[in-house]
C-alpha cells in the first residue's frame, strides 16, 4: 500500500507529465483560458488514461508478448485510445453539450494527446509482469499511476489557468505579448514543481 501512495504522489507532483516530461503540452497550452475548459478538458483526460491503461495493460501482456506482437504496440494503444476518446466525446456531447462546444477541437485532440499515450506505454514499461511480479500487482500499479499522471494534468491546468488569468490582466510588454509570455509563464510554473524531488520518498522512508 506504501508503494502505491508513493506512485501516486510521485505521479502528480514530482513526474508530473506536463511539467516534468513535457507530454501534453498542445492541450495544456490550448485549453488553459478558462478554468471551466481546463477544468472539464482535464477530466476527460483522467477518465481516458484510466480507460486505456485498464484496456492497453492486458492487451500488451496477454495478446501482443505471448504472440510476439511488441511491435505492434504503438499502433494497437493509439487505436484503443481514438476509441476511447471517441466514448468520451458521445457522452459529453449527450449529457454535457455546453462543456462539448467548449472544448471544440481539443476533446478530439486527446487521441493524439501524447501525455496519454505515454502513460499507457511508460505503465508495462516501468510495471510488467514477471517471474516474481504478478499480474494484479503491475495491474494496480499501473492503473495508480494512470490515476497519479491524470491528476497532476489537472493539477497543472488548473494552476496554469489561474497563471493566463494573471497574465491577461498584467502590463506585458509589446515583443511579450500572446505566446512568448505564456511560454514564459509556463516554464517558472514547472520550475515550482522541482521542489517536491525527494520529498515523498523521503515522507515514507
Amino acid at each position: 500500500m506504501t508503494k502505491l501512495i508513493i506512485i501516486l504522489l510521485s505521479a502528480v507532483f514530482i513526474n508530473n507529465y506536463v511539467l516534468s516530461r513535457f507530454l501534453g503540452i498542445c492541450p495544456f497550452l490550448g485549453v488553459s483560458k478558462k478554468l471551466d475548459s481546463a477544468t472539464g478538458m482535464s477530466l476527460a483526460v483522467i477518465f481516458v488514461m484510466l480507460l486505456s491503461t485498464a484496456v492497453t495493460y492486458p492487451i500488451q501482456f496477454y495478446l501482443l508478448e505471448p504472440n510476439n506482437l511488441g511491435f505492434l504496440q504503438t499502433i494497437v494503444f493509439i487505436l484503443v485510445i481514438a476509441a476511447l476518446v471517441q466514448l468520451v466525446e458521445i457522452i459529453l456531447k449527450r449529457y454535457i453539450p455546453s462543456l462539448h462546444k467548449s472544448l471544440g477541437v481539443y476533446l478530439p485532440l486527446i487521441t493524439t494527446n501524447c501525455a496519454v499515450l505515454g502513460v499507457t506505454i511508460l505503465n508495462v514499461q516501468d510495471y510488467p509482469v514477471t517471474e516474481t511480479t504478478t499480474f494484479w500487482w503491475g495491474f494496480a500499479q499501473s492503473m495508480v499511476n494512470s490515476l497519479g499522471s491524470g491528476l497532476g494534468f489537472f493539477l497543472a491546468m488548473v494552476m496554469f489557468s489561474g497563471v493566463r488569468s494573471v497574465i491577461e490582466g498584467s502590463d506585458v510588454p509589446k515583443s511579450f505579448k500572446g505566446l512568448p509570455v505564456t511560454l514564459v509563464a509556463a516554464a517558472i510554473t514547472s520550475l515550482s514543481f522541482l521542489g517536491f524531488g525527494g520529498v515523498i520518498e523521503n515522507l515514507f522512508a
